[in-house]
């Protein structure tokens, strides 16, 4: 986002997802740090995810992912961030811990 240019959206990550990325390693938390900035400049520019994950979308950062969903509120929720490896399971696995 360029200096001086608000986003319309409101950005929520909630706290535990703030844990997690204030104890990445410093290179890869810069990269994901522009990458939220990104994602707020442009929401849609994640994958929109399907089936169970429908409705989420996902942003590639190097070996990682960011979770996220835009609600009609212009508010981006971050769901999680992790490794490609699980997180698409673990997001499944947050999402049935909500209901």
């Amino acid at each position: 986002m360029r200096p001086g240019h608000e986003s319309v959206y409101k950005l929520r990550v909630p706290d535990e997802v703030a844990g997690l990325i204030r104890n990445i390693h410093p290179h890869l938390r810069r990269k994901i740090k522009a990458s939220l900035q990104a994602i707020l400049s442009d929401p849609n520019s994640g994958k929109a995810l399907k089936d169970e994950l429908s409705g989420l979308r996902s942003f590639r950062v190097s070996r990682f992912r960011i979770i996220y969903r835009v609600s009609s509120e212009k508010q981006i929720e971050i769901i999680a961030v992790g490794p490609r490896e699980h997180i698409y399971e673990e997001t499944f696995r947050l999402l049935n811990k909500e209901v």
